[in-house]
């Protein structure tokens, strides 16, 4: 089982980071110009495609390992297992990206500005703005801890992957019949 999910998991982990490598040039056009829009769409999509890897993941080890059977549980922790070899990948990609990019040295301005423009676009009152750009100027600050940003960046597929990993086990349990025995 473990041989299986990090099979699948170093997979789906290696998609995603070649995705976003693929994708980065839609988004970010300069140290200036971004499309965070376009580069939050294009993350989760990436995500989406790369995690399928947990449903054929659970899928090749029901079909070669457990002659098509498999239970609700046992598929969840196969694609459990994937979803934290994939995230783990995912985690230190990022952190490497973003601590040796040069790119990344403006990002964390331009996600403020665009947050910032954001809410005065909404019409949000003054003191709003005031407080939200205090929170993030508080954030930013934590992410600079390498335990936080491991934390924060894990959080952002992990979830994902357990929903996927949830829908999977769901669609693919299957137990033996009295007819099958």
């Amino acid at each position: 089982m473990f041989k299986n999910a990090l099979t699948f998991g170093s997979i789906s982990g290696a998609m995603i980071i070649l995705l976003f490598v693929i994708f980065k040039p839609l988004w970010y056009q300069d140290a200036q110009h971004i499309n965070l829009k376009m580069g939050e769409m294009l993350g989760y999509i990436s995500m989406l495609v790369s995690l399928s890897m947990i449903f054929f993941g659970i899928k090749s080890y029901r079909d070669k390992h457990l002659n098509g059977v498999i239970t609700f549980k046992k598929a969840f922790l196969i694609g459990l297992w994937i979803t934290i070899v994939a995230s783990v990948i995912y985690v230190v990609g990022w952190c490497i990206y973003y601590n040796t990019s040069e790119t990344m040295r403006n990002f964390p301005e331009l996600y403020l500005n665009y947050m910032l423009d954001d809410l005065k676009a909404s019409g949000a009152s003054a003191a709003k703005i005031a407080a939200k750009e205090e929170e993030f100027r508080y954030n930013m600050e934590l992410y600079k801890n390498p335990f936080f940003m491991v934390t924060i960046t894990f959080l952002e597929i992990f979830p994902v992957g357990l929903i996927i990993d949830l829908i999977s086990a769901l669609l693919l349990r299957k137990k033996v019949s009295v007819a099958e025995v």
